[in-house]
């Protein structure tokens, strides 16, 4: 329950210090981790971490930004193919670490362009990018011939590309990072990202993105270029799923279409709703949980894992809208306000009670 109240801090004030302290903690936990956890947890975990910064950066987008963007699977996958394909040239992975979201960042800087300041509305640019990210599935999906080469990697179409570099120790060249290591990168690369993310939105940046969710007429009226903020958002988040991406075509380790998939995209907006898209920390404790939960189900012969995730979607768009964290977060207050309202229902009872005797002595006196 401390961590818990942390959620219910307006984002657009300045982290306080049971906040830190929050995240200290979980950072000794997450590092104490490969000390006591079986490897094959230690995997997997490794694995959810590009998934998180995926779902952070639509968090950021959609919950900040008033963007609902299914092109962030798009980024994922352009960022993992970008990391793939441009390690395997030039035989070394540190730049193209950096280089796969500086990548993903130019594909939304184009693609966003056009977009925003084009003023479309918010369904057809959901719309749009939702087609944007098929498109480029479908393109993946069709390089299957020899013809389509980058340098000296084959593409290899729906196979994907296997054998993706494995990150290398910059200063010892062909020394890769062990399984521990690569958990702690991770992990470093989400805490890092994440926090850096909170006190955006605690800048002139941050609230004034706030401001154009809330109402962009009004902002744009008060002289704010809203094209120029939802631009920079658009690239921001784009950046990071870029990160993400590369990060989990390591972990596989496999550049595969299915990083751009219908599926991918649907599984970034079932891990935000379920951790709540108004909190940072809500999505990547979605993904935590489904995927988990999705493994779960594996292992206990469940075919239809899919149909079980769409009733959870459906469930939580119908009784718990503003998500999980957000709301344990307010069962405290809801029960005091419960008990408040409970009082004035009483109060309104009392009151009723006192005009119906009254009601009744006038009538008795009248006869």
């Amino acid at each position: 329950m401390f961590s818990l109240k942390l959620s219910s801090q307006p984002s657009n004030e300045k982290p306080r210090i049971t906040w830190w302290l929050a995240v200290l903690t979980l950072t000794a936990v997450f590092i104490s981790m490969p000390h006591w956890m079986e490897m094959f947890i230690i995997l997997e975990m490794s694995r959810f971490f590009g998934m998180a910064l995926l779902a952070l950066s639509m968090s950021f987008l959609w919950g900040y930004g008033g963007m609902l963007s299914f092109g962030q699977t798009a980024f994922f996958g352009l960022g993992g193919y970008a990391y793939t394909i441009l390690s395997l040239n030039i035989d070394d992975t540190t730049g193209p670490l950096f280089f796969a979201p500086f990548f993903a960042a130019c594909a939304a800087a184009i693609f966003g362009y056009f977009m925003i300041y084009g003023r479309i509305s918010n369904i057809y640019f959901s719309a749009i990018t939702l087609v944007f990210t098929l498109i480029l599935e479908k393109a993946i999906r069709s390089t299957s011939g020899d013809q389509y080469i980058i340098g000296s990697v084959k593409l290899k179409g729906q196979n994907g590309i296997p054998n993706v570099p494995q990150i290398e120790i910059p200063w010892e060249s062909g020394v890769n990072l062990t399984i521990n290591w690569f958990f702690y990168l991770g992990f470093t690369l989400l805490l890092i990202i994440y926090i850096g993310l909170r006190l955006l939105l605690t800048t002139h940046f941050g609230r004034t993105l706030i401001g154009i969710r809330e109402n962009p007429n009004r902002a744009e009226l008060l002289g704010y270029d809203i094209r120029r903020y939802k631009l920079s958002a658009f690239i921001i988040c784009g950046s990071i799923a870029g990160l993400g991406g590369a990060l989990y075509a390591i972990s596989i380790p496999l550049a595969h279409p299915e990083m751009f998939s219908l599926g991918k995209a649907a599984d970034v907006i079932i891990w935000v709703i379920v951790g709540g898209k108004t909190t940072l920390i809500g999505p990547i404790t979605g993904v935590f949980a489904i995927e988990y939960f999705k493994g779960w189900l594996g292992t206990q012969g469940v075919g239809q894992v899919t149909l079980v995730l769409g009733a959870i979607l459906i469930l939580f768009v119908l009784v718990f809208q503003n998500g999980l964290l957000p709301t344990i977060a307010s069962i405290p207050e809801y029960w005091q306000n419960r008990h408040k309202l409970t009082k004035d229902f009483k109060g309104i009872f009392h009151l009723l009670w006192q005009f119906c005797c009254v009601f009744r002595r006038l009538i008795r006196r009248k006869r």
